[in-house]
């Protein structure tokens, strides 16, 4: 909305409606909670990991800021934008995220190497969702 200079929008279809207004006297107020789903894990013979060593052995995550789709390239035909091994600065693009036909490049925002995708090529993702692991 920011960069086309929007200060409202208001979708209807059917019995959906949807309106978003720009407020310009302070900061968007933060009242939708980051949702994250909870990443695939398959369970271990010997017990799981405490939260503290589980949260260590992650290392920073790339989280969705926006629920859409996630696309690894540009296009079908085009290499992924980073993959695991490759080193990411705070301005590299990692992904795009489409959202109401927008496509929208999400960047790395921190220094790094990406370690792992955690998000497959046209899944859907929810907001604060982990897309990547870096070390």
């Amino acid at each position: 909305m920011k960069r086309a200079e929007l200060s409202e929008f208001q979708l209807e279809e059917g019995d959906f409606k949807l309106r978003l207004q720009r407020s310009y006297s302070a900061p968007a107020p933060a009242s939708v909670p980051p949702v994250a789903a909870p990443p695939p894990a398959a369970p271990s013979a010997s017990g799981a990991a405490s939260p503290e060593s589980k949260a260590a052995d992650e290392g920073k995550l790339v989280t969705s800021p926006m629920v859409g789709t996630f696309y690894a390239a540009p296009s079908p035909e085009s290499p992924p934008f980073v993959k695991p091994g490759d080193a990411v600065t705070e301005d590299t693009v990692v992904c795009i995220l489409e959202a109401m036909k927008v496509m929208n490049e999400i960047k790395a925002e921190e220094k790094g190497t990406i370690a792992e995708v955690l998000v497959g090529n046209g899944d859907s993702v929810e907001y604060g969702q982990p897309l990547f692991r870096l070390r």
